[in-house]
């Protein structure tokens, strides 16, 4: 007897959705938020400095008004954070201000600037007393929700409030925000993105090669 071929497998449509087992479906939707997330990357590194950053009004730890303006012709080492913060805003302030001091003469010409993303809770007063305890270098910004939140989204920082569900929700409650530090030219335009997360040296090294000789 002739011997018989086997039938090909041909799916029918319902079959053709069962092919896909669940962990496959689960790796390919992670591979795409993968590049989801590279792409998002790309995209803020590449995208042209006007994109980033703009005019501000906000109000300085002294309680008066002020504007990108009063920084013009010096850098400006922009972080976001806010006073309440337990561990990356301190420490953030505290390797910016070690890095300023290992820059030397050049670090004239960069004002670094502590701006809250907690306007509610983050006075003037409050500001001052806590920029204070890590350099009279930097200038803190505060001002109204109104005021602040146009800055957050001319600087992508994304910012969340988190209650803590054991706490009051008016007094005691964290903010997850975006974490980078923008160093801005003389003009007000963006001239790179640090990580917070760099020592104090990598941080005073990228300064020198950003900064114009004086």
């Amino acid at each position: 007897m002739p011997k018989k071929t086997p039938p090909r497998f041909r799916s029918s449509p319902s079959t053709r959705g069962r092919l896909w087992t669940r962990p496959a479906l689960f790796t390919v939707a992670a591979f795409g938020l993968l590049l989801a997330a590279a792409g998002l990357r790309t995209l803020v590194l590449v995208r042209p400095h006007p994109a980033i950053g703009g005019p501000y009004a906000l109000t300085d730890q002294q309680g008066h008004p002020i504007t990108q303006a009063a920084f013009h012709g010096r850098y400006t080492l922009i972080y976001f954070g806010y006073t309440h913060c337990i561990d990356i805003c301190p420490l953030t302030l505290a390797t910016v201000t070690t890095a300023l001091d290992q820059l030397g003469p050049r670090a004239a010409s960069v004002v670094p600037v502590f701006v809250t993303v907690d306007p509610a809770r983050d006075t003037p007063s409050i500001v001052h007393d806590y920029v204070a305890r890590f350099s009279p270098r930097i200038v803190g910004l505060t001002g109204s929700p109104a005021q602040i939140q146009p800055v957050l989204a001319s600087f992508h920082v994304l910012a969340r409030r988190h209650t803590s569900a054991s706490s009051h929700p008016d007094s005691a409650y964290l903010i997850d925000h975006s974490s980078v530090l923008y160093l801005m030219d003389g003009n007000n335009h963006l001239a790179a993105m640090l990580p917070v997360d760099s020592s104090p040296q990598s941080i005073a090294d990228r300064l020198r090669t950003l900064l114009p000789n004086a």
